[in-house]
C-alpha cells in the first residue's frame, strides 16, 4: 500500500515553520501545518498533480504550493516521498543542496 513518507529534512522544515509562525499565533501555525499534511496525503491519489520543478526539470521532483510554501516531493511505486518544505521566497537552488 502506498504511503506518504517524510525525509528528516522535510520533518525539520515543517517543525521550523510551525515554530516560526507560532511565535505570533500558535493556532495559525497548527492550521498551516495541518493544511500541508492534508495536501501531501492527497498526492496518494494524484501523484503527478504537482508541477515539475522549473529550476530542476530533469530531476524526478515535483511540487505543490500550500500558502506561501513549496512542498517538494517525488513519487515511486511505494508512495510519496516529501523531500522539503520551502518558503516560496527562498532560493530553491540553495535549498536543494541538502536534498
Amino acid at each position: 500500500m502506498a504511503t506518504v513518507k517524510w525525509t528528516q529534512r522535510a520533518r525539520n522544515d515543517l517543525q521550523e515553520i510551525h515554530e516560526f509562525i507560532a511565535r505570533d499565533s500558535p493556532r495559525a501555525a497548527g492550521v498551516l501545518v495541518e493544511r500541508i499534511i492534508v495536501a501531501t496525503e492527497r498526492l496518494l491519489g494524484f501523484p503527478e498533480s504537482g508541477r515539475i520543478l522549473p529550476e530542476f526539470p530533469r530531476l524526478p521532483f515535483r511540487e505543490i504550493i500550500v500558502s506561501s510554501y513549496r512542498v517538494l516531493y517525488r513519487h515511486d511505486v511505494d508512495g510519496i516521498w516529501i523531500a522539503a518544505v520551502v518558503h516560496g521566497r527562498r532560493n530553491l537552488l540553495d535549498e536543494m543542496k541538502d536534498v
